[in-house]
């Protein structure tokens, strides 16, 4: 679905299509176009009215790429990760969402997953300021939101790590391992969509773009240290997630050594019962013991309990009980 807004004269007003004069140079007009899961004859209007580069055009089309910025003669193309779309296998899903910036126009192509720009769409009409302000200022405003939706994916990330860290000496079930490395899948995640998305903003932030005025650089500063702020806290959970690693290794090692250390007690004991009732039980003479024939059962019984009783004294006077 294409959807196209135009501010001119104080107002802004959704159109059914984009004219080649509000493009020309020296035009009053700003214009957002929209581009929402676009079916093949809607991308046509990415080269047959606006004329990007086939290759800023071939990446927007593509469902899968890396964050980055890139500056075509009189527009700047920038691909940036949302996190509004959440699958139920993965925390951190992501879809893209690529921003064509030029002197009074801006384009967003994505696959109609995000909350982000629908809900600006309203607010374009509803406010006339918003479009009103310029292309760039629309563009940071989206990227702002988008970034913005990222703060309580990682609070819940963490209350999760701060569940798992709580709980990792005292769950002894099968699945504590799988629940570990798909957390850590999901911090990794994390780290992979900030970084690279950081790095773009950066170069927003540092005023490397003359489309990017002073005011609109200090704006996206601010969401560059939002992002510089979770790919530090996306390094924490790494550390933290080392930690728990280990900790559960350390915790799976000592109750193997545990039920290793029973098992070779209940095997040093036998040993020596294994011996005796193997010597009583020979058919040679033996020594008698006083009482008969009778008594010799319980005599051999007592001696195997006072056995048993001894070695497990010295084993807690050794302290290995």
């Amino acid at each position: 679905m294409i959807s196209v807004f135009l501010h001119r004269n104080g107002t802004t007003e959704p159109q059914g299509s984009v004219e080649p004069a509000w493009l020309a140079p020296g035009s009053d007009a700003v214009v957002w176009v929209d581009l929402s899961n676009p079916t093949a004859d809607e991308l046509r209007v990415l080269s047959d009215s606006f004329h990007f580069h086939p290759l800023a055009v071939e990446d927007a089309v593509a469902q899968r790429h890396h964050p980055k910025i890139e500056q075509y003669g009189g527009y700047l193309y920038l691909i940036l990760h949302g996190i509004d779309f959440r699958a139920s296998q993965h925390r951190f899903a992501t879809h893209d969402t690529d921003f064509f910036l030029g002197p009074n126009y801006l384009v967003t192509v994505h696959d109609g997953q995000t909350r982000t720009i629908p809900s600006m769409h309203d607010h374009c009409v509803r406010n006339a300021r918003l479009l009103g302000e310029g292309p760039a200022a629309l563009m940071h405003r989206i990227v702002d939101a988008m970034v913005d939706h990222y703060r309580p994916e990682v609070d819940k990330l963490e209350h999760k790590l701060d569940q798992m860290e709580a709980g990792v000496f005292d769950r002894q079930d099968r699945h504590v391992m799988r629940d570990i490395l798909a957390l850590k899948r999901d911090i990794t995640s994390l780290r992979r969509v900030t970084l690279p998305q950081r790095d773009a903003i950066g170069r927003l932030a540092r005023r490397e773009f003359g489309l990017i005025s002073d005011e609109m650089a200090y704006r996206f500063r601010d969401v560059y240290d939002q992002l510089v702020r979770l790919a530090d806290e996306g390094l924490m959970f790494q550390d933290r997630m080392a930690s728990l690693l280990d900790a559960h290794l350390s915790s799976v090692s000592n109750r193997l050594n545990r039920v290793m250390k029973v098992l070779t007690v209940i095997t040093t004991i036998f040993m020596p019962l294994t011996l005796l009732s193997g010597l009583w039980g020979m058919n040679v003479p033996l020594p008698q013991f006083p009482g008969g024939q009778g008594a010799q059962f319980w005599w051999i019984l007592g001696i195997l309990v006072a056995t048993i009783a001894v070695m497990l004294g010295v084993f807690r006077r050794m302290r290995w009980l």
